[in-house]
């Protein structure tokens, strides 16, 4: 007797196009494929985008279908030659896609689905795997806090039960930050969308807003402990709460940095932290132990944890901390080397950097 066997779905979702969804999904499919997986790309989209076409030389490709619609021929995803091929695991683009009404002229098929998430459905109860992308902005019950925080109303939209029923969920993270200079040097639209990007959707506040519903919107789905990922722009769900960790000193600006520290915890709703290393053979003064009890006040008044260290190595605490506690963004002051020490011998920032692949650093420039 034959036993059935639904396919598994995997979603890669981020806040908004260009953050490495597809890049990603891509790369899983090339290490699968040499562990000897049997992989197709069932669908994807470019957008142009030259290292995301890069990105998928080496895999196979399933023609699409040729549509006439309005007596002009487009393309669409097209299920029965996936059927028919069999993959064990099949990736496919942009799960929100509305697919285009119509017959292929040549092989007289139906677009039968709608949507592309129900040409996934259809799919994974043939038994294929399939690997799928999207934005935290098609989602339905989203619509309408999207079209609030944006003022853009999104009308290709699928259903909850979607995301919730699927088997593996990855977040694909960057700063909004680093999403607008990928804009910027052409990396997600033509040259010609840049600037009415930057002042619509991809201004900051938006990305930030929808970077929050993004890892709230998991977090709800996917309990914290189910999976780690070391990948550096892919937020591990054990992390997926915010937690802020600033860097104090016993220079007068850390008050600064403190208060940014707690106000980006508030905005996110996420957890507060707030250490001081301090050299195993220094003693401080007393204006220096008054100013780090200022410190721990504030921080203990914000509803944080202060964390005070002794360690030789102040990089290998704030990583070692960083760790510990789960921090996914690091509040710091700019470096006071001089760019000729940084050169030679690095700035702490650049070293954190190296150890922790997977936070946010946040470089805040304060008064002296």
């Amino acid at each position: 007797m034959q036993t059935y066997r639904r396919g598994k779905h995997k979603i890669f979702i981020g806040m908004s196009p260009g953050v490495g969804k597809t890049y990603r999904m891509l790369e899983e499919g090339h290490r699968l494929r040499d562990e000897g997986i049997d992989v197709a790309i069932g669908l994807l989209e470019t957008h142009n985008r030259a290292e995301t076409a890069a990105k998928a030389i080496g895999l196979e490709q399933i023609p699409r279908q040729q549509i006439t619609w309005q007596g002009v021929t487009l393309t669409e995803m097209d299920v029965a030659a996936i059927l028919d091929r069999q993959p064990q695991l099949v990736l496919i683009d942009e799960l929100a896609h509305t697919n285009i009404p119509g017959v292929d002229s040549a092989k007289r098929r139906l677009c039968q689905r709608e949507k592309r998430y129900q040409d996934v459905e259809y799919i994974l109860t043939a038994g294929i795997d399939v690997y799928s992308t999207l934005n935290i902005q098609h989602l339905e019950s989203l619509n309408d806090t999207v079209a609030q925080l944006t003022g853009i109303v999104v009308r290709e939209r699928i259903p909850d039960r979607v995301l919730e029923t699927a088997d593996e969920v990855v977040v694909v993270d960057v700063t909004p930050e680093t999403l607008q200079e990928r804009l910027r040097d052409g990396k997600i639209y033509a040259p010609e969308k840049i600037d009415i990007s930057l002042k619509n959707f991809f201004q900051r506040r938006h990305l930030a807003a929808l970077r929050e519903l993004a890892l709230r919107e998991v977090a709800n789905n996917i309990e914290d402990t189910e999976q780690s990922n070391s990948d550096p722009n892919t937020q591990a769900v054990c992390n997926i709460h915010e937690r802020i960790l600033a860097c104090v000193s016993t220079y007068p600006n850390s008050i600064q940095l403190l208060r940014r520290g707690a106000r980006i915890a508030g905005s996110m709703h996420g957890q507060f932290y707030v250490l001081f290393v301090n050299d195993p053979d220094r003693f401080l003064t007393k204006p220096e132990s008054l100013h780090i009890a200022t410190c721990e006040q504030l921080c203990q008044e914000f509803g944080g944890e202060f964390i005070h260290l002794r360690d030789y190595s102040v990089v290998k605490a704030i990583a070692q901390t960083a760790q510990q506690y789960r921090i996914t963004q690091i509040v710091m002051g700019e470096s006071r080397k001089s760019r000729w020490q940084s050169f030679w011998k690095g700035s702490l920032t650049q070293k954190i950097l190296r150890l922790l692949k997977n936070v946010d650093i946040h470089i805040i420039s304060t008064d002296k």
